[in-house]
């Protein structure tokens, strides 16, 4: 046999009479061992004892799972990673990865490969994460994401939420001889969900779902903030000089928060700083390898204004103003330059004190910074993060963000999306602000234009409103040429069976819905116009969708009827959302008592639903949750009524 090895598919040439499948398992037939090296690490480990027990859910017979090179080689054997042993079992089959991430699934007539590129250091696989220690750290995971794939390829498994799986079953595994590698333009995918990463919380069931996805294990490590936000508070006091200088020379904090002050980003004394301080996190922690240098918050404020400075900016940036404190105002240009050559300046530094590590420095191309440099081009070790607004937007406001992150791509080698998400059409309240097909569109034209990481900020987890639209962008976040409408499909086939077509229908009403909405309401606080569009009438459409997708399920199996009950609960919410934002609308126009008694009955039906929902429908502890975080809020309580900015801004638009 000859095997012709490919990058993304399957290139197979047999000579005549060989078997055509490796059958793994088959009645009257033991199911062939796992054999997973000695020393792997965890995760590879850990998606072996998952894949084992895979194959015991689809046909019964769990395979023998063996750690260790065997005393005695099988004569069938599925091999989980490469390991010396294969070398003598497959001889003269290529076995060594040219990219990272890259994955290989290899079938011969008795054995079967299933690894990846693995990267990782023994010594050092605990990181501090955002809530809680990350454990298992690689710096790849192939292995894990390949073994993620064969269950969702020749296996079949789906994970349609977290906790939902479905498995279908038979009697007979086999997999055609062949070979399939396939290596993952996106690198950094894990905050494309960031709830879901490794180490913002204890591993449950959603982040398994992300595991599963291959989302969770890549192979960059990023974050969506900014750079110096304890700044002041740690040297303000010692070394104002740090820091922005304002028009009258003056250098203060920020007068919205500390955490927004600029610094003086031409003073060599803040690089020496920063190249002293990110060198004892180096060492403190091996596998840190992207430093975010992005400027503090607050865009439109605080920017330096001293000579040198000023100096960076390039004089046919876009015209600009920034707004100093006492409402001072500075008529300036673009800093994208500035801060461009503030990050080179750092990346240089960093290169030049640890020339045999591979790190990069992360900018965010944001607010006034959104269009790239004129004079100046973001070294190798620069990581830019463009903060392009185009997802979940109207076509007409996807026009700039599009052109500019497409210019961003023409100027440096390393580009990632970060899209700033807000509440289009009420995505953190839990609406089923959805829109899978231009979620398609979207990931095609970053991968189109040398995208190599996502950070969105920010999915609230709310899987009966929002299930299929993390559905669709985990699969693309792995692959985003994926066929978005035939991934759906089957999303809904294998989720709801019978009534795949009325769920399908229902689904793709809500996508309609919201993106109408988002193009015929302007204003960036349409969320608080939603009964307008969500109307009485268009919401017993859906319910009718569900109706008939209940009839459908009669007599089916009872996990498609749990399923439905799931996206029920979605749409019971959704018209409970809606209909406290309508007595709302009452209540801040008219002073209805009646409107305020009707949104408190609402709020105690929440309490209902927190009881009597399923796990993981909505994310409680975003929505009808009053406490630090209830500015997210406004709108839906009357003690949160609009704020005079808010009406001010449907007013401007002609909306209120």
């Amino acid at each position: 046999m000859r095997l012709s090895l490919s990058l993304f598919g399957v290139v197979l040439a047999l000579q005549p009479g060989l078997a055509t499948e490796f059958v793994w398992v088959a009645p009257g037939l033991d199911p062939a061992p796992l054999v997973v090296a000695e020393g792997a690490p965890q995760r590879t480990r850990e998606a072996a004892r998952q894949l084992a027990d895979y194959v015991g859910k689809i046909c019964g017979r769990t395979p023998i799972l063996l750690e260790g090179a065997p005393e005695t080689v099988p004569e069938r054997a599925v091999w989980i990673g490469v390991q010396p042993l294969l070398e003598r079992v497959l001889p003269g089959v290529r076995l060594a990865f040219d990219h990272p991430e890259e994955t290989l699934i290899l079938a011969t007539e008795k054995h079967l490969v299933i690894a990846g590129r693995d990267r990782w250091d023994p010594r050092h696989t605990e990181q501090k994460g955002r809530l809680s220690t990350k454990t298992a750290v690689q710096q790849e995971y192939g292995t894990a994401n390949a073994v993620y794939s064969f269950l969702r390829g020749p296996l079949g498994v789906r994970w349609l939420w977290p906790g939902e799986e479905d498995v279908s079953q038979r009697d007979r595994i086999a997999v055609a001889v062949g070979e399939t590698r396939y290596h993952p333009q996106i690198r950094a995918r894990s905050g494309l969900l960031v709830k879901l990463s490794l180490g913002d919380n204890k591993e449950g069931p959603d982040e398994l779902w992300a595991r599963f996805q291959r989302v969770q294990l890549d192979s960059m490590d990023v974050d969506g903030g900014h750079g110096f936000g304890d700044w002041w508070e740690r040297y303000g006091a010692a070394h104002p000089d740090y820091f922005a200088a304002a028009p009258d020379g003056t250098r203060k904090p920020s007068p919205f928060s500390p955490r927004y002050t600029k610094l003086c980003a031409s003073n060599p004394a803040v690089w020496r700083q920063w190249l002293e301080e990110t060198t004892e996190r180096l060492r403190a922690d091996p596998l840190l390898r992207v430093i975010n240098v992005s400027p503090n918050d607050g865009y439109t404020s605080g920017h330096c204004t001293c000579a040198n400075c000023l100096a960076w900016d390039h004089p046919d940036g876009e015209k600009v103003e920034w707004t100093f404190a006492g409402g001072v105002k500075f008529q300036g240009v673009s800093q994208t330059d500035r801060d461009v050559r503030f990050a080179n300046t750092l990346a240089r530094m960093l290169r030049e004190r640890f020339p045999d590590r591979e790190l990069h420095v992360l900018l965010n191309a944001y607010g006034l910074a959104r269009n790239p440099p004129i004079g100046v081009t973001p070294d190798d070790n620069v990581l830019i993060s463009s903060v392009a607004n185009f997802s979940m937007r109207s076509p007409a406001s996807r026009e700039l963000p599009m052109a500019q992150h497409a210019a961003w791509a023409a100027k440096a080698k390393h580009l990632m999306w970060r899209p700033n998400l807000g509440s289009q059409a009420g995505l953190s309240w839990g609406m089923p602000d959805v829109a899978m097909t231009q979620a398609g569109e979207d990931f095609r034209f970053v991968a189109q234009h040398g995208g190599i990481g996502l950070f969105f900020d920010l999915f609230w987890l709310h899987w009966a409103t929002q299930g299929p639209h993390y559905y669709a962008l985990a699969h693309l976040a792995w692959n985003p040429q994926e066929d978005v409408a035939a991934l759906m499909d089957d999303y809904y086939q294998r989720g709801f069976g019978p009534a795949a077509a009325e769920v399908k229908a229902y689904w793709n009403l809500l996508e309609r819905t919201r993106m109408e909405f988002v193009a015929e309401e302007p204003s960036r606080q349409r969320a608080f116009l939603l009964p307008k569009k969500y109307t009485p009438e268009l919401l017993a459409q859906a319910q009718t969708h569900l109706a008939a997708a209940e009839a459908r399920l009669t007599d089916a199996d009872f996990v498609f009827r749990r399923r439905l009950h799931f996206v029920q609960c979605g749409l019971d919410f959704t018209k409970l959302v809606v209909d406290t934002r309508a007595w709302m609308q009452k209540l801040e126009t008219d002073r209805d008592p009646a409107a305020k008694a009707r949104v408190l009955d609402n709020w105690r039906q929440v309490e209902t639903m927190k009881r009597t929902f399923p796990e993981f429908a909505i994310n409680w502890q975003a929505v009808f949750r009053l406490g630090s975080d209830a500015k997210r809020l406004m709108g839906l309580h009357p003690s949160l009524p609009l704020s005079g900015r808010v009406l001010r801004e449907l007013q401007e638009d002609g909306l209120e």
